[in-house]
């Protein structure tokens, strides 16, 4: 499973806002919905997210892996 909670802790870091991010770069609110819900999001939103926040896609999204079923 992928997470975005790094996302939220490096905007908080680097002091921007998602209100600052839909008015001053062009971020969709639809898109930071989505990433809220750790849902699918576009690698394009990403890539800008990363070259905003002069950052490594590390400090915006995490892999958790999924904890293994029953039957396994």
């Amino acid at each position: 499973m992928l997470t975005y909670d790094p996302l939220w802790q490096t905007l908080k870091r680097k002091g921007i806002s998602q209100y600052r991010l839909i008015k001053d770069y062009g971020i969709d609110n639809a898109q930071l919905q989505r990433l809220r819900e750790n849902a699918v999001v576009k690698t394009l939103i990403l890539d800008k997210l990363c070259r905003i926040l002069d950052c490594p896609i590390q400090d915006i999204v995490e892999y958790r892996p999924d904890p293994p079923k029953d039957d396994e």
